[in-house]
């Protein structure tokens, strides 16, 4: 039988998070592990008049790739992948990874390469999401590697999983548009503000918003969601920053990132693990040594890291900066084939607005 907890993340992304209506060619991607997720899904979209197309995936295939194509394999993109990119009216991706690391031992240059030649996929997708032609949602399954990763057992983390959801609730698409208005109030007070001053342990950071849109991610592309993002002025970021948890990129994990920015650029960069590994993701191309977005973690049913972005992101009382591609429903106009995100935690840090004390210890005082 069916977790209820699990149909109704399908109700809640079905029908909250992509409005899935008659008609639309829905694109659902995931590992095999969230099969019990990905049948859900099946069934309400075909309900709904929609047409499923389902990408199922593999940690070792991904592992495979890597290892093993040429130089010329790396570089290729797919007319097939273009198409799907260019035509899918709703895409329903799912984190459900039976290895967290699968990369862990593949030459960071090779995934490099492949990301660059996919840079073209992300300027669609960024595209096609912010004229309202795609919708789209990335939402998580709870898997025994992710559990291991976040250092809980796995009944903890499912429990965890579905808090974060809010699908642990009676009706969750109700107490997540009340979620919404809460994060509509804090988007306003933000659209006000010219330049946000950051200071926290070893940080102290200007960063440029003003003419800039902030956008209330309240569970409609990601689910768990409770956040409100913008993207800074491209040469509006000055001083530096200290990221307070490890990032993930391609299954490599790096630590104790400091980051020091001079008219919007990163000027000094260092890790206390993985310093290899972040010079590498900051030379991807021109866009990637720029900020693309800067945003406030708003769940509080979130507490702790986990090592996985969606839902580190949302810690509540942490912001998190992401460096490459802005989104351009912002306004924001860097270009990258990346877009990383670190997080710095602020339940100790303060934020000011033009000056004003607008935040404190993880909360905002409004």
């Amino acid at each position: 039988m069916i977790d209820p907890r699990v149909s109704r993340l399908a109700e809640l992304v079905t029908d909250y998070s992509v409005s899935v209506r008659s008609g639309d060619e829905v694109l659902i991607r995931a590992e095999v592990e969230a099969l019990p997720l990905v049948r859900e899904l099946v069934r309400l979209v075909v309900l709904r008049g929609g047409y499923p197309h389902i990408m199922l995936g593999d940690s070792q295939v991904d592992e495979i790739f890597y290892r093993y194509a040429s130089d010329p394999v790396l570089r290729h993109l797919s007319p097939i992948e273009k198409f799907i990119q260019e035509n899918i009216d709703v895409s329903i991706s799912i984190i459900s990874s039976s290895h967290t690391k699968p990369l862990v031992s593949v030459d960071p240059e090779r995934i490099r390469i492949r990301r660059a030649a996919r840079a073209e996929l992300t300027e669609i997708f960024m595209r096609r999401q912010a004229s309202g032609e795609l919708r789209w949602n990335v939402t998580i399954y709870p898997t025994n590697a992710l559990a291991q990763e976040a250092g809980m057992g796995p009944v903890e983390y499912e429990e965890f999983i579905f808090s974060a959801c809010m699908v642990d609730r009676d009706d969750p698409i109700e107490a997540w548009r009340r979620k919404a208005e809460e994060q509509e109030r804090i988007v306003g007070l933000l659209s006000e503000v010219d330049e946000l001053r950051v200071v926290a342990e070893k940080t102290d950071l200007l960063i440029k918003v003003g003419g800039r849109k902030w956008i209330n991610d309240d569970g409609h592309h990601n689910m768990p969601a409770g956040e409100v993002f913008t993207a800074p002025v491209e040469d509006g970021v000055e001083g530096r920053v200290a990221f307070s948890f490890p990032a993930i990129w391609g299954g490599f994990e790096v630590d104790g990132v400091r980051l020091e920015f001079r008219n919007g650029a990163i000027v000094n960069a260092s890790a206390e693990k993985g310093a290899d590994k972040l010079r590498k993701i900051i030379e991807t191309d021109e866009g990637s040594r720029r900020l693309g977005e800067v945003a406030f973690g708003l769940n509080y049913n979130i507490t702790r890291p986990t090592k996985q972005i969606l839902l580190d992101e949302k810690i509540g009382g942490t912001m998190h900066m992401a460096l490459g591609a802005a989104y351009p429903e912002t306004g924001g106009t860097n270009k990258s084939s990346i877009h990383w995100d670190l997080i710095l935690d602020l339940r100790r840090g303060r934020v000011y607005g033009d000056n004003e004390l607008i935040y404190e210890n993880g909360r905002f005082l409004a």
